[in-house]
């Protein structure tokens, strides 16, 4: 379905020895010096580039949640679509403070929006089925997802877009990821369970219960990532997931969000391996799984300032070091340059 290859890394040296010869000590940048090595790695160019960088954010309806498992019933994902179209969310603040363009897919929320200029409506169906008790979606609705969030990437690129950030929204999605994690790691559920946006103890205690159910009841059927998705996933995972691929077939830079972004991530990485030297993992979720996630991905988020949000909100604060790692790769003296000995 994707045809993805790994960055050029015969000029590593190269790359390396430019940022080294930057005027400041050596490793001095952090994290920034890693992420321009891997832009520059991605886009082989002398100067680095953010050009016309967009955030997508999928939402979809989960029917796991009609147990009660979320801080918010259902109706908050289809409410709170309609404030991400009059641009009232945390993540439209955020994207307008980094000139960022931001697009919002109706991916399979249970009730469907009215049209909207921001709005892409690529629905699947009016919410998943409930996974503690059968599959989520069909294998056939699984691929349809990827190839929808496949399509709207490869239009965004189109555009002259090289740097792509992902987010989403859907009540009991964290239910999912849980699930998912756990069934590409195989480790126990209490290692990857964790509150959500803040539910209380006795709701912890319900969707351990279903997602632990709905992990017995898809044994053996969660073998492969696509058989994963079918039977625990969401449709704004799915398309996530679609989005992701196609966007590291493009080589284009992609900023990951969190918990659910990192296990939309994962799942892609499963697919094909080469995708994730295009992802930048942006930050460390206060959700009890995806610091374990990270660290399998082998991955040094950027951030850690105790977000559980979502929507893509920590990849677009993440966006100005990107441009910063670029700038300093781009402009800043060598030592040569500036006449400093060492």
């Amino acid at each position: 379905m994707f045809c993805i290859t790994s960055p050029d890394f015969s000029s590593r040296s190269q790359i390396q020895d430019k940022i080294n010869n930057k005027t400041k000590p050596l490793g001095s940048l952090g994290k920034l010096e890693q992420v321009a090595e891997q832009i520059a790695q991605i886009q082989q160019q002398t100067q680095l580039s953010i050009k016309q960088p967009h955030m997508v954010v999928f939402a979809a309806d989960h029917g796991i949640a009609s147990h009660n498992i979320s801080i918010a019933p259902q109706a908050v994902t289809q409410q709170m679509v309609a404030n991400f179209l009059q641009g009232g969310a945390a993540i439209n603040c955020f994207c307008r403070s980094n000139d960022m363009a931001m697009t919002v897919v109706d991916a399979g929320i249970l009730v469907e929006p009215d049209d909207h200029p921001m709005l892409k409506k690529q629905r699947i169906a009016a919410g998943t089925q409930d996974f503690s008790q059968q599959a989520a979606m069909t294998h056939e609705q699984a691929q349809q997802a990827m190839a929808y969030g496949a399509d709207i990437v490869h239009q965004i690129h189109q555009s002259g877009c090289n740097t792509i950030g992902f987010g989403e929204m859907g009540i009991g999605n964290t239910s999912s990821a849980t699930a998912i994690m756990a069934s590409l790691l195989h480790l126990p559920l209490d290692e990857c369970i964790g509150r959500g946006t803040g539910i209380s103890d006795e709701q912890l205690n319900t969707k351990a219960e279903l997602i632990g159910k709905g992990l017995d009841i898809h044994q053996g059927k969660l073998d492969t990532p696509l058989d994963i998705l079918a039977n625990v996933g969401g449709f704004e995972i799915a398309q996530m997931v679609g989005a992701m691929l196609q966007a590291a077939q493009n080589q284009m830079l992609i900023l990951v969000d969190g918990f659910i972004a990192t296990a939309s991530a994962f799942l892609a990485v499963r697919m094909y391996p080469e995708a994730n030297h295009y992802f930048i993992y942006c930050h460390c979720s206060q959700e009890a799984g995806h610091q374990r996630m990270l660290s399998q991905l082998e991955a040094t988020p950027l951030l850690d300032l105790g977000l559980r949000l979502g929507e893509g909100t920590g990849a677009a604060l993440a966006l100005p070091l990107l441009k910063a790692a670029c700038a300093f790769y781009n402009d800043m003296a060598s030592f040569d340059q500036a006449g400093v000995t060492v």
